[in-house]
């Protein structure tokens, strides 16, 4: 029996959405409110996470459909090594295994970042300091036992990570959504001032940083396997969970802005968290909100190891990684070794120190434009390629979905570039993608050639079985 067919079927339909939207949302919407507001003014940052939402929702639609047509472990793998080959579906996997690597090793450096608002001056034994940040052992130690924790629910099994991430999602929810209401009834227009700073650079440094907010969506086809629902189900849930993310972000934004005026924004550490004890005027509010940031963490991390691992298993099947991490455990039917190691990767973010959490918002999100480019394209290739592939769920009559989604991935992708107004740092944002590709090219050296027509035939023989 094929390996893939040994992981076990049992995702159900609300499983899917809380993964999707509780990957997308994360942390950041606690931590980096402030900043989003301070660099593009109240307005300016909702409009950003508008079009960021744009791009997404035209990337979502390409998605919705390939995962329906292609549902098999990898996603996006699957999607390059079709329409492209192997040497694409290798860049496409490597971008994404990025992008998803980033986001779990965030959410390990945010940990320390929150426990740090709830118990102040908890930090001991200095280490080192790294961009002006100093790096205490406690500190790291608080983002080592959360990679821990997550790292072993994972290998345990898809549905208790799964169960996990229900639990979290509502908690979650509901302490954002008081927010919101809160700051509706209770807040005060005039602190909106300024809608807009720094004019349109401003609104476009906010703008680079949403592909990494909204990444979460592009794990429902990494676990196409593993989901027992229809497949034309698959590309409504996808949809469904890109439009409540980007609606979450826009009213979570709308609410700081109302609670907190400038001032209070500069002088707040999280600011989201300010704003709830400001808007219902006690500090304990503020502590709630934590408790639903750290569900945030905890929703986004285990999401993400879920879909790393997944990626990772599939390069190993079609020979791109050793087969080491093809390997799937033979209880609970996970791809172990790769969560492990994704889990080993996570446990060494927080040496780093709090700097990190701007690095690898900026250096994954270049990746994930990237991957989601690749897709467009595969897209479009396989419109013309195999018009007469199955497709339960069908992103509009002709290709101008995937050039839509094409154009804008690539104009995100020049967003990052150097002279941009919103370019990466130097060195160390530059570092961690050139580190990561150096290490790539090791692997995409030995990578077999399969040209596609070659991947159509076996992809019918796949499917048929």
């Amino acid at each position: 029996m094929n390996k893939q067919a040994e992981l076990n079927r049992v995702l159900s339909r609300m499983d899917v959405i809380v993964l999707a939207f509780g990957a997308m949302i994360g942390w950041g919407w606690v931590i980096l409110s402030g900043d989003w507001i301070q660099k593009a003014g109240s307005l300016g940052a909702m409009i950003a996470f508008v079009l960021g939402g744009v791009l997404v929702i035209f990337v979502g639609l390409v998605y919705a459909e390939l995962t329906t047509a292609l549902p098999k472990t990898g996603g996006v793998h699957h999607f390059a090594m079709t329409a492209l080959g192997s040497k694409a579906a290798f860049i496409v996997s490597w971008s994404i295994l990025l992008g998803y690597v980033s986001v779990v090793a965030f959410e390990a450096v945010a940990l320390p970042t929150v426990v740090e608002y709830i118990f102040p001056n908890y930090q001991a034994g200095y280490m080192w300091t790294i961009a002006g940040w100093d790096v205490y052992f406690s500190w790291v130690v608080v983002g080592v036992v959360g990679s821990l924790l997550v790292t072993i629910i994972n290998w345990l099994g898809v549905k208790q990570a799964a169960f996990l991430q229900l639990i979290l999602t509502i908690l979650l929810a509901v302490v954002g959504l008081s927010l919101i209401v809160g700051a509706t009834v209770g807040g005060d227009v005039k602190n909106m001032d300024p809608l807009f700073s720094t004019g349109m650079s401003g609104v476009m440094a906010v703008l680079i940083m949403t592909p990494f907010m909204f990444v979460g969506f592009d794990v429902i086809p990494q676990m196409a396997e593993e989901m027992n629902i229809p497949k034309k189900t698959i590309g409504r849930i996808l949809l469904l969970s890109v439009g409540l993310a980007v609606l979450w972000y826009v009213l979570i934004i709308f609410g700081v802005s109302l609670s907190l005026n400038e001032k209070q924004l500069l002088a707040a550490s999280l600011p989201t968290a300010d704003a709830m004890g400001a808007v219902f005027g006690a500090p304990i509010f503020s502590k709630l909100l934590i408790f639903g940031g750290i569900a945030g963490i905890m929703t986004s991390w285990n999401a993400f190891i879920i879909g790393g691992s997944r990626v990772m298993y599939a390069m190993a099947q079609d020979g791109m990684l050793p087969k080491w991490f093809g390997q799937l455990h033979p209880k609970f039917k996970t791809p172990g070794n790769a969560i492990l190691v994704i889990g080993l990767l996570t446990s060494l973010s927080p040496l780093l120190g709090r700097p990190a959490l701007v690095w690898l918002v900026d250096a994954g999100g270049l990746s994930i434009v990237i991957a989601y480019l690749i897709v467009s394209v595969s897209f479009i290739v396989l419109r013309k390629t195999q018009p007469e592939l199955e497709r339960p769920f069908r992103a509009g009559k002709n290709n101008s979905i995937g050039i839509l989604a094409t154009v804008l991935s690539l104009g995100f992708v020049f967003l990052y570039m150097p002279g941009m107004p919103a370019s990466l740092i130097w060195p160390y944002e530059w570092f961690i993608i050139g580190t990561w590709w150096i290490i790539g090219l090791f692997f995409f050296l030995r990578t077999p050639s399969i040209k596609p027509s070659n991947t159509l035939t076996l992809q019918g023989q796949s499917l048929k079985e």
